[in-house]
C-alpha cells in the first residue's frame, strides 16, 4: 500500500498557511514580480547597453562578467522600476496615466533611437506622409465606415427577418464576405469586375471591398445590439400602436447604440490599419507613400516607422472620439 504524504502538524500546516497568505498581500506579490524580473534581466544579453555602460566601473566588462554581469544589469534595472513604481503610486491619480504613457513613450522612442536613423530624411518626408498618405487613408476609412454601417444594419435586420429570403441573402452574405481575406476582396473587385465589363478605379475598389468585409462583421455586432434591448420594449411600443418601423426607429436602436458602438469603434480601428491593403492596387495612402518615399533614397525603416507612428496617432484620435460617442449613448446609465 503506498504510504500517504503528510505535511508536518501544527508547524507545518502554519508555514504553509504563511506562505499563501503572503502570495495574497499585494506588496509581496509585487516584490515577487520585482525579483523575478532580475532573474529574467539575467538572461538578457546587456553588454552595449546604457546599463552596461553604468556598471562597467562595478562589475568590468559586461560581456566577459557572465551570469553575475547580467544579474546585476538586472538587479538595477528592477530597482529602478521599483523606484518608479513607488513614485508614480505616491502621485495624484490624475498624473499617473499622463506619466506612466510619457515613460513608456521615452522607452519606445529609445528602442527606435538604437536603430541610427536618419531624422532629417523623416523630418522631410513627414509633412507630406501627413497630408497626402494620412489624409487619403482617413477619407477611404470614414466612407467606407459609413457605407458599412448601412450595409450592416441591413443585413442584421434581414438576419432577423422570419422571411426566408431575406434571411437566406443575409446569411450567405455575411458568411461569404467573412470568409474570404480582404486582400482577395480588393483584388477580385479591381481586376474581376472588369471582366464583366464595369471598370472600377483603385480609390472606389478599395472602398467598396471595405464596406462590403467590414460590413460582414458589424453585422453581427449590430445584430447583437438589436438583440439585446428587452423584448418588452418592443411589446410595449406594440401595445401604444407604433409601427414597426418607427418602434426600430425611435426605441430599439437607440437603445442598441450602447451595445453597438464599442465594437464598431474597434471595427473602425482596424479599418484603418487595414485600409493600407488598398494599397496593392496603387491607391496612394499613408503605407504606399511610405514604401515608395522609402525606397526612393533606401530609407525603408524610416519611413515605416514614421508611417506607424502616424498610424497610432490616428487611432489615439478616434478612440478619443468613440469615447465621447459611447458617454452620449451611455448617459441613461449614470446615477
Amino acid at each position: 500500500m503506498a504510504r500517504r504524504c503528510r505535511l508536518p502538524s501544527v508547524g507545518g500546516r502554519f508555514m504553509m498557511d504563511s506562505v499563501f497568505t503572503l502570495f495574497e498581500r499585494p506588496l509581496a506579490r509585487r516584490w515577487i514580480g520585482y525579483w523575478f524580473g532580475v532573474f529574467l534581466f539575467a538572461l538578457v544579453d546587456l553588454r552595449d547597453t546604457m546599463i552596461g555602460e553604468f556598471l562597467r566601473p562595478a562589475i568590468g566588462e559586461p560581456g566577459e562578467s557572465g551570469l553575475w554581469g547580467r544579474f546585476a544589469c538586472g538587479l538595477v534595472v528592477t530597482a529602478l522600476i521599483w523606484l518608479d513604481a513607488i513614485i508614480v503610486g505616491l502621485l495624484p491619480k490624475r498624473v499617473r496615466l499622463p506619466l506612466v504613457w510619457g515613460q513608456l513613450f521615452v522607452l519606445f522612442m529609445a528602442f527606435f533611437y538604437s536603430f541610427d536613423l536618419s531624422y532629417s530624411f523623416i523630418g522631410k518626408k513627414v509633412g507630406f506622409l501627413i497630408t497626402q498618405g494620412a489624409f487619403t487613408t482617413i477619407y477611404i476609412s470614414l466612407v467606407s465606415i459609413a457605407i458599412a454601417c448601412v450595409i450592416a444594419l441591413v443585413a442584421a435586420l434581414a438576419k432577423l427577418s422570419k422571411n426566408p429570403i431575406a434571411y437566406g441573402i443575409s446569411s450567405f452574405y455575411i458568411s461569404f464576405f467573412r470568409g474570404l481575406p480582404l486582400l482577395m476582396q480588393i483584388y477580385l473587385i479591381y481586376i474581376g469586375l472588369p471582366q464583366m465589363g464595369f471598370v472600377v478605379d483603385p480609390v472606389p475598389a478599395g472602398i467598396a471591398a471595405l464596406s462590403l468585409c467590414y460590413g460582414a462583421y458589424m453585422a453581427e455586432i449590430f445584430r447583437a445590439g438589436i438583440i439585446g434591448v428587452a423584448q418588452g420594449q418592443y411589446e410595449a411600443a406594440s401595445a401604444l400602436g407604433l409601427k414597426h418601423v418607427v418602434i426600430m426607429r425611435k426605441i430599439v436602436l437607440p437603445q442598441a447604440m450602447k451595445l453597438i458602438v464599442p465594437p464598431t469603434g474597434n471595427q473602425f480601428i482596424a479599418m484603418l490599419k487595414d485600409s493600407s491593403l488598398v494599397s496593392v492596387v496603387g491607391v496612394w495612402e499613408l503605407t504606399f507613400l511610405a514604401k515608395t518615399q522609402g525606397r526612393a533614397e533606401f530609407k525603408h525603416l524610416e519611413m515605416l516607422i514614421t508611417a506607424s507612428l502616424v498610424y497610432w496617432a490616428m487611432s489615439i484620435c478616434f478612440e478619443m472620439v468613440q469615447a465621447r460617442i459611447e458617454a452620449h449613448y451611455g448617459k441613461g446609465d449614470r446615477r
